[in-house]
């Protein structure tokens, strides 16, 4: 059996790698441009990057955040966004080392967690272009993974968490979109797979992880009451929280219920 540190290490450098492709993503997916071609430039000069500047977060830190050939910075958000994928990747790998298929699961739910957070922040969208191919993705991984129990109970989770988030637009129009809605599904079969407690812990997660930002950011004066705030991001950072570790607070919860 591989140890679960070399099997995160494994995944903490492939997460890296991924973290630079999901910058080309999350730039070009709401412009409808190829994430293939052309090759990755500098969005100041248009310079092509050479290869042995293209290392994730080396390759920034060696050219001192600047392009080589223009010599303009370039954003710290790029390094930051490989070393978060790297880092995610590296704590899915300790989380599922055990579980090879699952880990593979999970780790393509994180890619497009980060890839639909950034979108989100940038352009306050969430694309049916990465929303909509991940319900089918992720189910046959997932699937391939898993007893029958753990499905019906990812289906369940899904279909509670999208009717719940739809209720909720329908209701209270403005305070979510239908993108919001429909990544919920996303969201609640992911959490739900692991267990009940899981799933309401990534579920609420989200909006208790909202409001606080809402009230942090007023309290600064960075927003008002009517200020629209991406919730995709949020909701994806209590998926993972619960995925990484926080689900006991769920499952804590549902035994002193008697549930």
């Amino acid at each position: 059996m591989i140890p679960a540190e070399l099997v995160a290490g494994i995944a903490g450098v492939l997460g890296l790698v991924i973290g630079s492709f999901l910058n080309v993503v999350a730039h070009r997916v709401p412009r409808g441009e190829s994430v293939v071609s052309p090759p990755s430039a500098c969005p100041r000069c248009g310079t092509p990057i050479r290869n042995r500047h293209n290392v994730p977060v080396l390759g920034w830190l060696v050219l001192r955040g600047r392009c080589y050939d223009c010599g303009l910075p370039i954003s710290v958000r790029y390094p930051l966004v490989e070393a978060a994928t790297g880092l995610v990747f590296a704590l899915a790998g300790l989380r599922f080392a055990d579980r090879p298929v699952l880990l593979a699961a999970y780790l393509s739910f994180a890619a497009i967690a980060m890839a639909l957070a950034l979108i989100d922040l940038d352009v306050r969208r969430l694309p049916n272009a990465i929303v909509l191919p991940a319900y089918p993705a992720l189910a046959v991984l997932l699937a391939l993974g898993a007893d029958r129990h753990d499905l019906v109970r990812a289906g369940i989770g899904a279909l509670v968490l999208f009717g719940f988030f739809f209720a909720v637009a329908i209701v209270a129009p403005g305070g979510l979109g239908f993108g919001d809605v429909k990544l919920a599904g996303v969201v609640g079969g992911m959490t739900a797979f692991l267990s009940w407690g899981a799933f309401l812990t990534g579920a609420f997660g989200g909006f208790l992880l909202g409001a606080l930002a809402g009230v942090l950011l007023m309290a600064g004066r960075r927003a008002g009451r009517r200020t629209a705030v991406p919730f995709g991001p949020f909701m994806l950072l209590g998926a993972w929280a619960s995925i990484l570790g926080a689900s006991g607070l769920g499952d804590v919860y549902l035994q002193r219920i008697g549930l």
